[in-house]
């Protein structure tokens, strides 16, 4: 007779069997960054539907707020454009919904955003539309692990994720706090400062991801400041996951927006080329 426990016990979440499934295909799986709202809601969502087609593993669906503070001059302007759109909350949950229900869209999708919003939704509301619509996780930037447990009780209770944020210059007592805590993966953020393209990756990222890892059996995802095929290629072989913002944005702003769908495919497809490890 199979228990009680067996029987209410949740299934595996998306976010864990994509990295499963990265994982026994020797690569790490790549997560777009996209505004919804922008350049409208609209076609967000089309470059949402274009880059599931290119071969994305997870997405992270930005939440526009009026005070990004983590975020950089990029994903800022895509913000407050979103924000003239009129794009709301409920909006990025009615997308999701699309995604999902209209689009068939089955890899996992997580919100990022700020605490403010979400807190005025109602974290209890808010796990339990994430559960209804299939929305997977979220990351808040402003939430420290140590004062998440409001929006961390009702996540767990629907089977959501919360994904929190470490830096380099995390001590050792922070990236032990967001361990114990988080689920789905840990995000690393591969500089101190904001989001934003840059030409190198810092030479202390494979230090800084080591001590990490002590720590957590998680996944871990680098971001902040992936520009290239080959930044991707570099955060593969330190951790299972690349996400990539604003070099995304600022490739598909040099395309009319016609264009934009289309290509955003075939750039997506190039940087999963990049996420396969180096055999050693």
């Amino acid at each position: 007779m199979t228990s009680s426990i067996e029987e209410q016990a949740p299934p595996v979440s998306r976010i864990a069997a994509a990295f499963e499934k990265c994982r026994s295909e020797g690569r790490a799986a790549l997560i777009p960054f996209v505004t919804a709202g922008y350049p409208t809601l609209f076609q967000s969502e089309q470059n949402l539907l274009a880059i599931v087609k290119g071969g994305a593993d997870l997405i992270e669906i930005g939440v526009p707020f009026s005070d990004p503070l983590a975020d950089g001059t990029t994903v800022q302007a895509t913000s407050q454009k979103a924000l003239d759109n009129g794009t709301t909350l409920q909006d990025c949950i009615e997308l999701v919904r699309r995604l999902r229900s209209e689009h068939g869209v089955e890899i996992p999708l997580l919100l990022m955003g700020y605490t403010n919003p979400f807190y005025q939704y109602g974290p209890e509301r808010l796990a339990e539309v994430a559960a209804e619509v299939g929305i997977d996780g979220f990351l808040i930037p402003d939430l420290p692990s140590d004062e998440s447990e409001e929006f961390a009780a009702p996540l767990r209770k629907h089977g959501r994720d919360l994904v929190f944020f470490l830096a380099p210059t995390s001590t050792i007592n922070r990236i032990r706090d967001a361990a114990s805590r988080a689920t789905g993966f840990i995000y690393c953020v591969a500089l101190t400062g904001v989001t934003g393209a840059r030409s190198t990756l810092s030479s202390d990222l494979p230090e800084y991801i080591a001590r990490v890892r002590v720590e957590t059996d998680l996944p871990l995802a680098i971001g902040f400041g992936i520009s290239t095929a080959d930044h991707v290629q570099q955060a593969s072989n330190l951790a299972e996951g690349v996400v990539v913002a604003s070099a995304l944005i600022n490739y598909l702003d040099t395309l009319p927006i016609e264009q934009q769908a289309s290509a955003a495919t075939a750039y997506i497809q190039t940087l999963v080329a990049a996420t396969t490890k180096a055999t050693s």
